[in-house]
């Protein structure tokens, strides 16, 4: 947290906080939600606001006392980068109407920098300038040219009186730009017919071209596109396939619940029996270290498990899956699914892991190919079960057609550090834990 204190411009001593980097990769964040507002009382300990990181929601806490005198960075802003000011604090009381509301402290308004975001802003032509509005976005300049639109007469709703694209879309939307579109570039005295070919030309097209909308991305996905395109740019991926039986699973499942009143998932089973093949396989456990070029064993077996949220995916860790009970596991994946969703999970219940899985079973997927997620060396990609018909040996040795469910499993490794060995001394073990579920409860 960088913090800043000021006496002077004829100001009572206050202090400038800064955007906090609230994780080791986080260069700017979104502020979610101010918890505190202007004139409160806050102590040491106290939540001020959420933040939205690089990697999930957490709470901003202060590590002084005093009086909240101005928020500098409005609820709902987003790329705040790491330092810029976001609030002002006092240490009394009668201190807080002392700093006037237009008093600047460097990084009030983000529409300011020239840093080429969305928000920054550009002035309108000459022609289109008015008196009310002399801000318009990139994006909304560009879609009043496509349109001849005339720009004053639109509603702006951005700070400062800026003309955001949105409200170009909502005016071609309601139809009020397309009049005032007519109005600005009809001729002195049309004739009917011409009038009303315009007006049906006009209907018929512009609709068309302003039918798309902007995604906007969280902090979250930002960082997962960075990092997947690195993985693919930096890690060579060897793919290894394997479809396994998953009859012995199923009904061990369904022993666990009907004679213990213990429920799991598919998935309880798939983290256990992928553990204790990695804890089986150590040299499949590793990473690999660039500075050293080579491969290092981890001394525990901890999965990531991937966990689909609004804001993006999110791989919260099961540390030490080899050591645990399937049902203490099962109990674990719900608490940091839970957390994962509500964008509440600590840094360390995200940060690390050895291995990970990616289970789309609940879904029409047969097959997948994961990308690695550094600097991890493998992902194992889970399909649904589909009932197959196959030829099984009988008791008395004669061989039978027999329906059986099986799924399809896709390991991404590094190549540093799979070699085809390792990949296939890897799936021999986990083709055994499907086989003989007993072996999960050794």
């Amino acid at each position: 947290m960088q913090a800043r204190w000021f006496s002077s411009a004829g100001l009572p001593p206050h202090m400038v906080i800064g955007m906090p980097a609230l994780s080791p990769t986080m260069n700017q964040g979104n502020i979610t939600k101010w918890r505190k507002q202007e004139g409160d009382k806050i102590e040491v300990g106290d939540v001020i606001c959420e933040i939205e990181t690089d990697k999930a929601t957490l709470e901003f806490e202060t590590l002084e006392e005093g009086y909240l005198a101005k928020i500098l960075v409005p609820e709902g802003s987003k790329d705040v980068q790491v330092g810029q000011p976001i609030y002002v604090t006092v240490e009394e009381s009668d201190d807080i109407e002392k700093i006037p509301a237009d008093t600047s402290f460097g990084g009030d308004h983000k529409e300011d920098e020239s840093s080429g975001s969305a928000a920054q802003t550009v002035e309108v032509d000459a022609a289109e300038q008015s008196p009310v509005m002399s801000r318009i976005s990139p994006a909304a300049k560009m879609l009043i040219k496509e349109h001849g639109l005339n720009a004053s007469l639109l509603k702006a709703s951005g700070p400062r009186g800026t003309l955001l694209k949105g409200d170009v879309l909502a005016a071609l939307k309601s139809g009020t730009a397309l009049s005032s579109a007519k109005e600005k570039t009809a001729p002195a005295a049309p004739s009917p017919q011409p009038a009303r070919d315009s007006q049906v030309h006009s209907q018929t097209t512009s609709p068309k071209s302003g039918t798309f909308e902007d995604i906007t991305n969280t902090q979250i996905r930002k960082v997962i596109a960075k990092r997947l395109l690195e993985s693919k740019q930096t890690t060579p991926h060897l793919y290894l396939s394997k479809d396994v039986i998953l009859d012995p699973l199923l009904a061990f499942r369904n022993e666990l619940k009907e004679q213990h009143g213990v429920k799991v998932s598919v998935n309880d089973i798939v983290i256990k029996a992928v553990a204790l093949a990695l804890r089986n396989v150590p040299e499949a456990n590793a990473y690999w270290d660039n500075l050293k070029e080579e491969a290092q064993k981890c001394d525990s077996v901890d999965i990531s498990i991937a966990v689909a949220t609004e804001k993006g995916l999110m791989t919260p860790i099961i540390r030490n899956a080899d050591q645990k009970t399937i049902s203490a596991i099962s109990s674990e994946v719900k608490q940091l699914a839970e957390k994962a969703r509500a964008g509440k999970l600590a840094p360390n219940e995200f940060q690390g892991g050895t291995f990970s899985i990616s289970n789309l079973g609940m879904y029409p997927v047969d097959h997948f190919c994961a990308i690695i997620n550094p600097p991890q060396a493998g992902i194992l990609a889970v399909g649904r079960g589909n009932k197959v018909v196959e030829p099984v040996m009988d008791n008395d040795g004669t061989e039978k057609a027999a329906v059986v469910t099986k799924m399809m499993l896709t390991l991404s490794a590094d190549h540093r550090i799979f070699d085809g060995q390792v990949g296939g001394k890897f799936f021999t073990e986990l083709a055994l834990n499907f086989s003989d579920i007993r072996r999960l409860l050794l």
